[in-house]
């Protein structure tokens, strides 16, 4: 029998990955709940891709964001070239939910920008599941939010053969109720256009090529593939699949169902405000339900259509919705990346998606209905998975007791690097001791990190080392995203040597050029001194065959201990495999790149404008500029490159600010 998926790759496993890939498939065997315990760069990704070989399962993969989820995807995606790597991420490139502040009696309409790439993979995810098992979905924890019934969308999809009898006014008539648009000018995603007896459609699964039907007379005489633009043939078809362009969308008879038991409750929650005197909640909800009543009636959708999803699901209340989780059906493995951070997210929407849309039901904006549209609760997320792999160098408790205490490590990198070395100073005069072990390191062009408990203290610091010679920045919250990078690229260009910050753990700072890391007030036990934070924080010094880290407290805690035990430990694997195979720890070597930060970089830190833009400063001159940004930002977006898209939405807020004030003015 052949394998369902096939692993594409110039190199084997190696080190310890051999190992780890044999302890998750047979430890599978035995339990449904495995750890991989693997140190920042051995390669865990690659490992995942062979226990998905071996196991031959339908996949999903989760990460903690849309970022980390796309560097993912295109590694899966090269890793497995001939099988359906699918991606699905929220769609939103700027999302404000609904909300109200009743203190200031303030409503927040929901306000969005939908993405039309992501929608697009989104739909070609759901096609893949519905139509193969070998199937590799990535995707954010935005998975866990109801997207609507899998039965309900492969009911309503439409299969058409070549020879079929089929009426095209009816053909239409189906398209139409599946939410596609009829456009003969333009052809979009999710459209149709129709000229005489050929009716092009437009999937909202697909990249560029349009479905071509030729009609004679009642009857389907071909299918084709077609470029729209060129409008020239890419393949002959016997038949094809239309799916609903949306997936809330419902057939006519459950919608004429929903409409009916959407009224019946909103008759009775108005009984519920007029007992409690609620007048004014009472005539709010009355007016804007019986308004989304009338465009769900007339056309089938209305906006926050997905506050009605319970009833249009012809789910009871409090029914648990239906997720990407349901098209994967029962047996499927589940692979959690960075699992010490995704488990807590998992575990903590829906609690805040509740609180947010309580309010607005308790004041008259939303029907208590609306509650059932909602993420998985914790326990219904774990009733819907089975074989689950937790992935991260440090797991927390919560997983390493779903595997029962057991977990493989993989601790042996490619290139040979070991976990720095780690010392404890005396804190009594930390910051002049870092600074004497900081000049060691930039004397042959090091760089350094430093972690402190607090804003105050991180500017404070940076302005002391600054003021003894050592070209020193600060980096924290109140920084912008593209500052952000713009620093980090500065640290490894060297135009300074020495970034203090609060938590240099965010995803990205990624540095080979750290040699020493000091790690202020580290006896403070707390989040940010946690035996795992510390752990992760020894790592961003891993990159470095000289890396170093020293902790500076007035006493060893429980926390230090435990970080440092177990840096050592892997540390003496990494250097007895290395003796016993020969290897010299090399320095990684990471290209760095300019990208957005170049296109972006003009004469203001704040603002990208060129010395022309800051001469003509016009509010017709920023809009100009705006539109032009927005439309690299929905670039970078249709990418994945959704750091460099939030970045220009940075920018895009900053401009629309000064656009205000100089058109105020």
């Amino acid at each position: 029998m052949a394998a369902l998926f096939s692993l594409q790759a110039p190199y084997r496993p190696q080190g310890d990955q051999p190992a780890a890939i044999k302890n998750i498939v047979e430890g599978f065997k035995r339990q449904d709940a495995q750890v991989l315990l693997g140190a920042t760069g051995t390669g865990k990704t690659f490992t995942m891709a062979n226990v998905i070989q071996a196991l031959g399962k339908r996949t999903l993969v989760l990460a903690p964001n849309k970022t980390l989820a796309a560097q993912l995807y295109a590694e899966f995606k090269s890793f497995f070239p001939h099988n359906a790597v699918e991606y699905f991420v929220s769609y939103y490139d700027y999302y404000r939910p609904e909300a109200y502040v009743p203190q200031n009696d303030l409503y927040i309409e929901k306000d969005a920008a939908i993405n039309d790439e992501i929608d697009k993979l989104r739909h070609s995810t759901t096609r893949s599941l519905a139509e193969r098992e070998d199937v590799i979905v990535v995707a954010s924890v935005s998975c866990i939010y109801g997207i609507g019934s899998p039965e309900d969308y492969a009911a309503l999809k439409i299969i058409i053969l070549q020879g079929d009898h089929l009426d095209r006014d009816q053909l239409i008539e189906r398209l139409v109720n599946i939410q596609y648009h009829r456009n003969d000018f333009d052809l979009l995603r999710g459209s149709f256009r129709v000229r005489g007896d050929v009716v092009d459609i437009f999937p909202p699964s697909e990249d560029q090529n349009v479905v071509r039907l030729t009609f004679l007379g009642d009857q389907v005489e071909s299918i084709t593939m077609i470029d729209p633009l060129r409008q020239t043939v890419l393949a002959e078809l016997t038949q094809v699949v239309i799916y609903p362009k949306s997936h809330y969308v419902v057939g006519q008879q459950r919608l004429e169902h929903a409409l009916q038991t959407i009224r019946e409750e909103l008759r009775e929650r108005l009984q519920v405000l007029q007992t409690a005197n609620k007048v004014l909640e009472a005539a709010r909800l009355e007016q804007r339900t019986m308004l989304d009543l009338e465009m769900l009636e007339e056309i089938g959708h209305c906006p926050g259509v997905e506050n009605y999803s319970r009833h249009l699901a012809g789910l009871p209340p409090g029914a648990t919705p239906g997720t990407l989780l349901d098209y994967f059906k029962d047996d499927f493995l589940l692979l959690i990346d960075e699992s010490h951070l995704t488990v807590p997210q998992i575990k903590a929407m829906f609690a805040g998606d509740q609180a947010r849309k309580q309010v607005l039901v308790d004041y008259g904006f939303r029907l208590p209905s609306a509650l059932d549209n909602r993420p998985l609760n914790f326990a219904e997320f774990q009733k819907k998975v089975h074989q689950v792999l937790y992935v991260s160098a440090t797991p927390a408790e919560f997983e390493l007791n779903e595997a029962h205490g057991e977990f493989t490590e993989q601790i042996i990198r490619p290139t040979g690097l070991l976990d720095p070395l780690v010392e404890v100073h005396p804190c009594e005069h930390q910051v002049d001791d870092f600074a004497q072990e900081a000049k060691k390191v930039i004397a042959h062009q090091g760089k350094i990190l430093v972690t402190a408990l607090t804003k105050r203290l991180a500017e404070e610091l940076t302005t002391y080392y600054q003021g003894i010679g050592i070209k020193a920045r600060y980096l924290h919250s109140d920084i912008g995203s593209l500052e952000r990078l713009e620093i980090v690229r500065d640290l490894r260009q060297g135009v300074f040597d020495m970034l203090i910050g609060i938590n240099l753990l965010r995803e990205g700072l990624d540095l080979p050029e750290v040699e020493l890391i000091g790690i202020f007030d580290a006896d403070k036990e707390g989040f940010l001194r946690s035996a795992r934070a510390l752990i992760q924080t020894i790592g961003r010094a891993a990159r470095n065959k000289d890396g170093k880290v020293i902790l500076y407290a007035y006493q060893e805690t429980p926390s230090m201990r435990e970080a440092i035990t177990e840096t050592n430990r892997r540390r003496q694997i990494q250097k007895r495999y290395n003796e016993e195979h020969h290897i010299v720890p090399q320095t990684v070597q990471k290209e760095m790149k300019g990208g957005v930060l170049e296109s972006l970089r003009g004469p203001s830190d704040k603002l990208p404008l060129t010395k022309k833009e800051q001469a003509h400063l016009t509010p017709e001159n920023l809009e100009k500029k705006i539109k032009t940004l927005q439309e690299k930002m929905r670039r970078q977006a249709a990418a994945l490159h959704f750091e460099q898209a939030a970045q220009l939405r940075d920018e895009i807020k900053a401009l629309q600010s000064l656009w205000h004030c100089l058109h105020e003015s």
